[in-house]
């Protein structure tokens, strides 16, 4: 597809003088929360009767976006090449006039200031999200993140980076909301997965029968904690449970080797298993009896321990970033101290101790507290609340309402 060209199937605003129009840009639609996020509002606007558009460099997800009722125009917004950023600036300028859009939300900060240069030269209103704990520690890189504080509304994705933003940006705290990343709660439910997916499963990884399961679900890069859960499977000293290690190393096969040699001197080669990704992530969290989070680095979100509580599995997770904003303790899993192998064993002591009231009592308080705050329908209504909010900002400043 041409850098400059939508898709044919964009979706046309009949018998409509002027619905809204929203622009989604993100880098690139590969895999991922902030891709998630973007195809499930995408599908939102455009079932709003809104016109719907996303702009990023392609990627598999395109036809998920195109499959929602949007349109994909490719653009190379993910470079931060400094001059390809400036010509981003025409190639956004003439999509937001072709399409007369009326809000850019932008999601990644190299493709945001060419989306606030594209938006004061045509008055189009800038939304960003706020996705993570930028590093700041490099000269320059304060001044980098903080463009995507200038939206005319700043989404954070827990109340963590609200904080965070609040205490390190100069930013107006009335501009700040906070929207959670949403939860599937259609193929994240227990009800959506078959008996038959997870003895599938079961067979592929060849878990004996009966056996306990803790699973760590994540890429497989050092700050998700696998080296730490290592660690505190040690101290448990049980060769009575299995542990899974499931997501994708994006080619750290050094660090999954460093992985392996610890389990092999700690005498874990038959508890844990590092079983590369799943494609079936539901019937991944359906096999466990604990899910577990060890990240080492505060999460902005933290996207396993709302799911694995939406499967109604008990959730063992550091009590940093976002979690203490999903984890009811006691209630629908247990925070552990970060860094604390010790402690986090024994969290997960408690969590495979629980009896059969008790774990139907979990489930059910745990799937209740998603479907309550984190899902995805939820995400998306607010998203919308806040776009109508700018819009109507945007017609009392110019005096031309829009049918939001």
């Amino acid at each position: 597809m041409p850098a400059d060209q939508s898709d044919a199937s964009f979706p046309q605003a009949a018998g409509r003088d002027k619905v809204p129009v929203v622009l989604q840009v993100l880098p690139a639609l590969d895999t991922g929360g902030v891709e998630r996020g973007t195809v499930d509002v995408a599908a939102a606007v455009h079932d709003a009767g809104w016109r719907s558009i996303v702009a990023s460099n392609g990627g598999p997800m395109v036809r998920e976006v195109l499959r929602g009722g949007a349109a994909h125009i490719q653009l190379p917004v993910h470079t931060k090449n400094v001059l390809a950023m400036r010509r981003n600036v025409a190639r956004l300028v003439k999509v937001i006039r072709e399409h007369d859009v009326d809000i850019v939300h932008v999601r990644s900060r190299a493709p945001a200031w060419s989306v606030a240069a594209g938006c004061r030269q045509t008055g189009a209103a800038m939304v960003t999200t706020f996705h993570g704990t930028y590093t700041t520690n490099l000269p320059g890189k304060k001044v980098y993140n903080a463009v995507m504080t200038r939206g005319a509304r700043v989404i954070v994705i827990s109340e963590f980076i609200r904080n965070h933003i609040l205490s390190t940006y100069d930013v107006d705290e009335a501009r700040v909301r906070v929207i959670h990343r949403g939860i599937d709660l259609e193929r994240f439910s227990p009800s959506a997965v078959s008996q038959e997916r997870v003895i599938k499963l079961a067979k592929q990884w060849r878990l004996p029968d009966g056996m306990p399961v803790v699973l760590l679900p994540g890429r497989v890069t050092r700050w998700k904690g696998q080296l730490q859960l290592v660690k505190a499977l040690a101290t448990m000293g049980r060769d009575d449970l299995r542990c899974l290690m499931v997501g994708s190393d994006q080619g750290r096969t050094g660090y999954v080797r460093k992985i392996e040699a610890k389990v092999a001197r700690m005498g874990l080669e038959s508890v844990i298993h590092v079983v590369g990704g799943c494609d079936d992530m539901p019937a991944a969290y359906m096999l466990s009896d604990v899910v577990v989070s060890a990240s080492t680095d505060p999460e902005a979100f933290g996207r396993v321990v709302a799911e694995g509580q939406a499967m109604g599995r008990p959730v063992v997770a550091p009590a940093h970033g976002a979690a203490p904003e999903i984890v009811i303790p006691g209630a629908t899993g247990w925070l552990y101290e970060p860094g604390n192998a010790e402690d986090l064993a024994r969290s997960l002591e408690t969590a495979l101790a629980l009896g059969n009231d008790e774990r139907d009592a979990l489930a059910q308080a745990a799937i209740a507290n998603v479907r309550r705050q984190f899902s995805k329908e939820r995400m998306t209504e607010e998203t919308l609340a806040l776009y109508r909010e700018v819009l109507a900002e945007t017609a009392a400043e110019s005096g031309n309402p829009i049918a939001a």
